[in-house]
C-alpha cells in the first residue's frame, strides 16, 4: 500500500483488512526470499537462523490465515510495495561479491530491516484488531510479533557474538 494512494477507507475494518491483506503477501513473498538468504551466508550460524525464521514464517502465514477466517474473510493478499523494495535490497547483498564476514553482515543488515518492517506492521494490525474487538485475532498477530522480535534479536545476538566481530578484522 502506497502511503498517499487514493485507497478509501470507510471503517477501522476496512483498513484492518486492508493491513492484513498487505502482511500476508510480505509473509508470501519472504518465504521465497528466505532460501536464498540462507543460501548466500557463509557463517552456519546465520544459514541455521535464516533456515529457522523460513519454517517460522510459512508458519506465520497459516496463522494469517486462521486470523483472516476468525474474521470471516477470504484470506487475500495485496502487493506488499515495502516488503518488495526490502527483498529487492536483500536481493543486492545476496549477489554481492567480497569478503563473506562482511557480506553476512550485510545480509544480517538486510534481515533486521524486514524483521523492523514485520513488527510495525504486526504491531499495528494487532492494535487494530484489539479495538475492535477481535482478540483472537489479536491474541495470534501478538503470537507472530513475538517470534519477529525474537528473530530480530538472534540476529542482533549473531551480529555482535561472530559475524561483525569477524567481518571487523
Amino acid at each position: 500500500m502506497g502511503l498517499f494512494t487514493s485507497t478509501e477507507f470507510d471503517s477501522l475494518d476496512c483498513l484492518l483488512t486492508d493491513q492484513l491483506q498487505d502482511i500476508y503477501d510480505a509473509e508470501q513473498r519472504l518465504v521465497k526470499a528466505l532460501p536464498k538468504m540462507a543460501d548466500a551466508a557463509s557463517n552456519a550460524e546465520l544459514r541455521n537462523a535464516f533456515n529457522h525464521h523460513l519454517q517460522e514464517t510459512k508458519e506465520q502465514v497459516r496463522r494469517l490465515e486462521q486470523v483472516f477466517q476468525s474474521l470471516g474473510q477470504k484470506a487475500e493478499s495485496k502487493t506488499c510495495e515495502a516488503m518488495k523494495g526490502l527483498i529487492a535490497e536483500g536481493e543486492e547483498m545476496v549477489n554481492a561479491k567480497g569478503d563473506d564476514a562482511v557480506r553476512d553482515a550485510a545480509l544480517i543488515a538486510a534481515a533486521q530491516r524486514v524483521e523492523h518492517y514485520e513488527m510495525a506492521a504486526y504491531g499495528t494490525v494487532r492494535t487494530l484488531a484489539r479495538q475492535l474487538g477481535h482478540e483472537s485475532a489479536a491474541q495470534l498477530l501478538q503470537q507472530t510479533l513475538d517470534e519477529e522480535s525474537a528473530a530480530d534479536s538472534k540476529l542482533t545476538q549473531i551480529a555482535e557474538s561472530s559475524v561483525n566481530v569477524h567481518a571487523a578484522t
